[in-house]
């Protein structure tokens, strides 16, 4: 114990130093990769199971919620009808458990050599980078409660109890006793791997809280006020040894429970938690320590990052800048009030000296209000206001590299909203909250908005990041269901046949939709072939209210590109002056191929119902 306090003292005094390592610079560019990336997010436990022989055990989700252990515990079939309950469960329903009980402890054994057994296939498609949901070690499915952070979860690795023997030879505490275990290097190994397929790899920090299986924590809980590691906490209250109740509380997310809070001071997380998050994020970054981080992660994508205090995550991009120039920093951040409507933006975040990019929630939700919604639908000319107000908000090199998302792990899945139009972007958007939610599989009209999102999503400004499965048609309301198993192609899959309130339900085939997958990869490879569509500039030349028709070009030096979006039920007639457009000729139409004529200089087109087009201009 005496060496631990000697350390975290060590640690307290080093501070300052180790977390901010270069002072005459903020780093304030955005890495130019990242203007030309388009993400796949990844939810690690349910891409892709590589490996049978690491899946968890009902030992490995004890500390989770609901903090019970089943007697019938078994990681569930990929291909399973997702609301049907498996046996273990259904044998465990007294006292109200069902479903949205039940689902939590499931687990379908999602792991990294899943990961890196798909790198061909988000090759194939386009994919340039990857934006992991957390992979440390923890005993959730999403992974949100760390138990440490400087280990990747024993079961997403190759040897999950030989992992637990290196953990039991290290001291959390002191860096200079890590060890790399099987999932560390099969980790390393992905990044390798993607690296060499020039895919970039970023990966979830989550440094607002931990779960309550965190080794400082438990030590907290165990040791109460002799613990070296209370100060890394908000504590309420001590548990009094003298009284049989247990008085220890503490500060959780949110009032979370399972996710105390790491403690704050006017600079943000304390100095001690500092420290050993330094320790972590170099770790990452470059694994051997020799300098050259093009073995190590890429960036970071920050959860909650509006509830830890600027000055920490300032000193954070000096920290990650420093081991690697080029690393990509983008933060979680929503907007303050979800009733109101408010449009807050993430400027304060993003002035060079702290995040990159953030999630774009933002274009994401105006997006929906043009597309999809019906009695909160916003015209075209509205459309364009809101999104001229937003490219406003920030830097043009920041609007280049922000993560323009449909959907996520926190929303309901794009397909899903199309079916439940005009609902609250990630409120009351599943039947966990709200019971008339439908959870019907989409009809190929409404694949058709899907293509149509996709199409503006691939050539607007911004960096483009697809949700996992997206691109084969996954549907699913918010949490849980948005986290299904990937689609895969080569699987045969149950049939959804099953409500979680034991509500009818017709059939919905499950299956890859590989013509979606297919258009997905063909506008993808239109945003990568030119460079217009990430860095060239924007301008709006058609806005009909009347007829839901939206259109501008894309331009870069020699290249420009006119896009045109119907977002109607009718087909349309459309002419677009060519001075308007900036160009005297039309080389060729990409995609649809609907044809076009160029008449008393003006270029006209039909345009079926929702549905788009892109042409190529000359001058």
């Amino acid at each position: 114990m005496q060496r631990l306090l000697l350390l975290v003292a060590f640690c307290l005094l080093l501070t300052p130093a180790v977390f901010s390592q270069d002072s005459s610079s903020t780093y304030s560019h955005v890495p130019e990769w990242a203007k030309r990336a388009v993400w796949y997010q990844i939810f690690p436990e349910r891409f892709s199971n590589g490996d049978a022989t690491n899946d968890p055990t009902v030992n490995d989700i004890l500390g989770s919620w609901p903090h019970e252990q089943p007697k019938r515990w078994r990681v569930s079939p990929w291909t399973s009808d997702w609301y049907k309950l498996q046996s273990w469960e259904a044998a465990d329903t007294a006292g109200g458990r069902g479903f949205f009980y039940q689902v939590q402890r499931r687990r379908y054994g999602g792991d990294v050599q899943g990961i890196i057994n798909k790198l061909d296939y988000l090759s194939r498609l386009g994919i340039t980078a990857i934006y992991l949901n957390p992979i440390f070690e923890s005993p959730s499915l999403h992974k949100y409660d760390a138990t440490m952070y400087h280990h990747i979860d024993n079961n997403f690795g190759p040897d999950p109890e030989g992992d637990r023997t290196t953990w039991s030879r290290e001291n959390p505490a002191d860096p200079a006793t890590w060890r790399w275990t099987s999932a560390d290097k099969l980790f390393l190994k992905l990044i390798k791997e993607a690296h060499k397929r020039h895919i970039h790899v970023v990966i979830d920090g989550v440094f607002n809280h931990v779960g309550n299986t965190f080794w400082a924590f438990e030590d907290v809980r165990k040791n109460q006020e002799r613990s070296a590691y209370k100060g890394w906490f908000t504590i309420k209250k001590f548990d009094d040894p003298a009284t049989p109740a247990d008085e220890f509380d503490y500060e959780g997310w949110y009032g979370v429970k399972e996710l105390p809070e790491l403690r704050e001071d006017s600079l943000g997380l304390v100095p001690a938690v500092r420290a050993h998050i330094a320790a972590v994020v170099r770790r990452w970054m470059d694994p051997d320590g020799d300098g050259n981080p093009s073995d190590g992660i890429d960036g970071w994508r920050l959860d909650v990052a509006n509830m830890v205090a600027m000055p920490f995550w300032r000193d954070f991009r000096k920290l990650v800048r420093s081991i690697n120039p080029e690393a990509y920093i983008t933060g979680e951040i929503w907007w303050e009030d979800w009733q109101n409507d408010k449009m807050f933006n993430a400027s304060p975040w993003l002035q060079g000296d702290a995040f990159d990019a953030v999630m774009n929630y933002r274009w994401a939700r105006e997006a929906c209000h043009f597309f999809i919604d019906h009695k909160n639908a916003i015209t075209a000319s509205e459309f364009e206001r809101r999104l001229e107000a937003l490219r406003g908000d920030y830097r043009s090199d920041v609007n280049e590299v922000l993560m323009n998302l449909l959907d996520s792990h926190d929303t309901d899945r794009l397909t899903s909203r199309i079916v439940n139009p005009d609902m609250h972007y990630d409120h009351a958007v599943g039947l966990h909250d709200n019971p008339a939610y439908d959870v019907r599989k989409p009809t190929r009209d409404e694949t058709r908005v899907q293509k149509l999102m996709a199409l503006f999503q691939m050539t607007y400004v911004g960096a483009p990041m697809v949700y996992y499965g997206d691109e084969v048609g996954m549907w699913g309301g918010d949490d849980p269901d948005e986290r299904k198993p990937m689609l895969w192609g080569n699987f045969m899959y149950d049939n959804e046949t099953t409500h979680p309130f034991g509500a009818a339900r017709a059939a919905d085939p499950v299956s890859a939709d590989l013509r979606l997958y297919a258009y997905y990869k063909s506008l993808i490879a239109v945003r990568s072939a030119h460079p217009a569509f990430s860095v060239g500039s924007y301008t709006n030349v058609l806005a009909d209210d009347a007829r839901k028709l939206f259109g501008y070009v894309r331009s870069n030096g020699s290249e420009h590109f006119l896009v045109v979006l119907n977002a109607g039920a009718q087909q349309q007639e459309v002419t677009v002056p060519m001075g308007r457009l900036g160009a005297t000729r039309v080389v060729r139409e990409l995609l649809e191929r609907n044809g076009f004529n160029v008449q008393n200089d003006s270029l006209r087109f039909l345009l079926g119902p929702v549905s788009g087009s892109i042409f190529e201009l000359g001058k």
